[in-house]
């Protein structure tokens, strides 16, 4: 398979059938057939539903003989389209690697892009103006949106504020909670692994004379209820605690979380990018105050997100940005009405997959374990085995640098860590937590496998990561001293 080397770009010396382009988009799609039932495990789920019908588009460029114009797909949805003439060459093609990056970010589900792209080109409006069509559709749509992501969460439309990702949800959630509060209460709680944007903002409230109590967690990542309990105070207004961790995909137990707030008189907000659109959430059960979601997590589009906040009973907030009062007065700016629609979707479609997508990623992440740990040794799971998402998959293997495992694994796009942290060189702050020995945390792997990953895909994985370990453990002197028996701890190193 190929995949071109450009960004949506028409042919540079087919003009004339650029301005073309969106006609012939619709005719393809429509003249798209569904894939024949004996092919259907070879594209495996690449397959998705437009229009009712099973529509399956090939990925590999193909000529026409003369003079005809050649469709060639950049990606699985079928608004990627660039146009061929005989004779005229795109950019260099590149071998299609595997993509295990769906704790990074996610592609946008093809149904979701079919959902936005009217009001990217024909119903454009700003959904604040209130004096004519344009606005009023745009405004529509943005409801319907609102709707879609409430349905997904257990929640009332009304309860729901869009955002521009969870970043910005999650610092409306800790700094408005806690400053609104401040003159009674002072105290915010939140755990050593959350993501990085709650504990800079708890840092942030600190410097501004807040208290805050950066909970530890167990070995396999979960945190203590016990000590969760002892832990708050009359004076804490907010418990912040990560729903699914982005780094070693562990589940922490919300329902028992937001009792436990509740019987206190205590906020509980959870940071759910990881977690809404892949396992199920409901606010009211859960007893949650206040939810972050981003919409690239979930097959939506990025530069959008949302956050609940509960009105009954009712939590006040401060908002953090001063303009237009849009959104209830609580997050000024107009709303992208496009990318609304796009989140939106993307919820409306991850609750009705969400059993099929549980499936099939536990069936590949089963896979993509068993077969690394059935020829490898010293590889070690981050996080509960039990208690976690398995789109996340955080493996530590003994005796090898993860750099160079990095490097190694250039052909299938993993990562050592949270994609917010990844320039830096420092083990991960979340493994360290954990207990997890530096070596071992300078060595973990996070495989992320989502709705459109392929077998394919998950056994170059499992191919290439087994080969580059075992080429790194035979340079590594280490590795041969364990292999003859040698205990590493019971060794007295000496510096020269």
């Amino acid at each position: 398979m190929l995949r071109a080397a450009v960004s949506g770009a028409l042919c540079r010396r087919a003009p004339a059938v650029c301005t073309q382009s969106s006609a012939l988009i619709r005719f393809f799609s429509a003249q798209a057939e569904p894939l024949p039932e004996a092919e259907q495990d070879v594209i495996e789920r690449k397959g998705i539903q437009l229009h009712g019908a099973p529509m399956y588009l090939d990925m590999q460029a193909r000529r026409q003989p003369q003079n005809a114009c050649t469709p060639l797909l950049l990606c699985h949805c079928y608004a990627c389209i660039a146009w061929l003439q005989p004779g005229v060459v795109l950019m260099q093609a590149l071998p299609l690697c595997g993509t295990l990056l769906m704790q990074a970010t996610t592609p946008l589900d093809p149904r979701v892009v079919d959902k936005m792209l009217p009001f990217m080109t024909e119903q454009y409006g700003n959904p604040h103006s209130r004096t004519h069509l344009y606005g009023w559709e745009a405004e529509d749509a943005v409801e319907v949106a609102r709707a879609q992501v409430a349905r997904s969460i257990g929640a009332d439309p009304k309860e729901i504020i869009f955002t521009s990702g969870a970043t910005e949800s999650n610092n409306l959630a800790v700094k408005g909670v806690a400053q609104f509060y401040k003159d009674k209460k002072n105290h915010v709680i939140t755990t050593q692994t959350d993501h990085k944007c709650v504990l800079d903002s708890c840092r942030y409230l600190q410097q501004r004379g807040f208290e805050v109590t950066y909970l530890p967690v167990e070995k396999n990542g979960l945190i203590n209820m016990q000590q969760l309990a002892d832990a708050i105070r009359p004076t804490t207004s907010l418990v912040s605690v990560m729903a699914v961790n982005n780094e070693i995909g562990v589940v922490q137990p919300l329902a028992e979380i937001g009792k436990l707030c509740r019987e206190n008189k205590v906020f509980f907000h959870t940071d759910a990018a990881q977690a809404v659109g892949k396992i199920p959430i409901d606010v009211s059960a859960m007893n949650i105050d206040l939810l972050s979601i981003s919409g690239h997590k979930l097959y939506g589009p990025k530069g959008i997100g949302a956050i609940y906040i509960r009105r009954r009973p009712r939590v006040r907030l401060e908002a953090q940005m001063s303009g237009g009062g849009q959104e209830r007065g609580l997050r000024s700016g107009t709303v992208p009405h496009f990318l609304a629609v796009g989140l939106g979707a993307a919820c409306d479609i991850a609750s009705q997959e969400m059993q099929r997508d549980q499936k099939h990623i536990k069936r590949l992440s089963d896979r993509l374990y068993n077969g690394i740990t059935s020829q490898l040794q010293g590889v070690v799971l981050n996080g509960d085995d039990t208690a976690r998402y398995w789109g996340n998959v955080n493996l530590s293997f003994a005796y090898v640098e993860g750099e160079s495992l990095l490097m190694g694994l250039k052909d299938v796009a993993v990562s050592s860590g949270s994609a917010c942290t990844s320039a830096s060189l420092e083990p991960s702050y979340v493994l360290r937590a954990l207990g997890v020995e530096e070596d071992m945390a300078h060595t973990s792997i996070r495989f992320g496998i989502g709705r459109f990953t392929t077998e394919a895909e998950v056994d170059r994985a499992v191919e290439l990561t087994v080969q580059h370990v075992n080429k790194l453990r035979e340079m590594s002197p280490l590795w041969e001293m364990v292999q003859e028996g040698i205990d590493l701890k019971s060794i007295q190193w000496s510096q020269h």
